[in-house]
Formats: C-alpha cells, sequence, structure tokens
C-alpha cells in the first residue's frame, strides 16, 4: 500500500483492506474451535498476576503488583489476607506514593505476622507466617570455585 492509501485510509477516506491479506483462515478457525485450558484464565486488573487454579489447590501461589498509587494498596492488602505471597514492584510509582504503599505493606505484614522483604530497589516480597524463604548459596556450591591454587 503507498504512503498516500495508507494516508487516506488513516483519514477514512478510503477503506483500508490491507489486513486482509494477512488474514489466515486456518487461525481463525483453530482459534474459535480451541478449549481454554487453566492458563487461560483472565484477571481483571492486568498488574495482577496470579497462578492458574491447579496451583491454587496444591497452596503454591504467588501475586505480582505493580500499582499505579496508594489506592491499590487494598488488592495488596486482599491478596494477602488470603494467604498469597506478593511481590510488589513500586518503580513505576512517585516516591512519595511508594513510601506510603511499603507503610502499609509493613503494618499489613506486622498485623498478621508475616514478613516483608526487599529482593531489589522499589521491589518488595510480602510473605504470610506460614511461608518460609529460603536464601543463601545454593547446594553444592563452593566459594573456593574460581580459587583452585
Amino acid at each position: 500500500m503507498g504512503s498516500v492509501r495508507k494516508a487516506s485510509a488513516w483519514l477514512g477516506l478510503v477503506e483500508d483492506n490491507d489486513d486482509e491479506r494477512y488474514y489466515d483462515d486456518d487461525y481463525a478457525e483453530a482459534a474459535q474451535g480451541s478449549v481454554s485450558g487453566p492458563g487461560d484464565q483472565w484477571v481483571t486488573d492486568p498488574r495482577v498476576k496470579v497462578a492458574s487454579e491447579s496451583a491454587v489447590d496444591q497452596g503454591r501461589r504467588i501475586a505480582t503488583v505493580t500499582p499505579d498509587g496508594f489506592r491499590d494498596a487494598r488488592g495488596i492488602g486482599e491478596l494477602f489476607r488470603e494467604g498469597v505471597p506478593v511481590i510488589v514492584n513500586l518503580s513505576s510509582m512517585d516516591p512519595a506514593d511508594a513510601k506510603r504503599v511499603v507503610d502499609f505493606a509493613a503494618g499489613l505484614t506486622f498485623g498478621l505476622r508475616g514478613s516483608i522483604e526487599r529482593v531489589a530497589t522499589r521491589v518488595f516480597l510480602l510473605t504470610p507466617a506460614d511461608t518460609q524463604i529460603v536464601s543463601g548459596e545454593p547446594a553444592g556450591r563452593s566459594r573456593d570455585f574460581f580459587n583452585q591454587s
């Protein structure tokens, strides 16, 4: 499609038929006939990601939340009260609101006997009381690996 035709289509002066040559009938039929599995769940808030239902049944879920402002703190609290460990990424927030969310998270973890841990700059992990965080060197790894004299 030429640049004049593209500009005309963008302005709505002519019909844009450019998409038809890329349309694949086999793909459309496969998409209509497919059965959605447990990984095809939709979450209403795109900033919150929770594991599939099979993980829920086994008690293995971790939520990641990237709040835009302090108003999103309620969602963090609701997940944490359900016993779900929450990773909170505050890198996109302004510092004043980020401090408020950290204060809220610290109070939340204290009140529910959980723990809060900084895992990176402006990224925190909130874990419920029944969750253990394992940190340290992996098993079988020696500190003297590179110093073999």
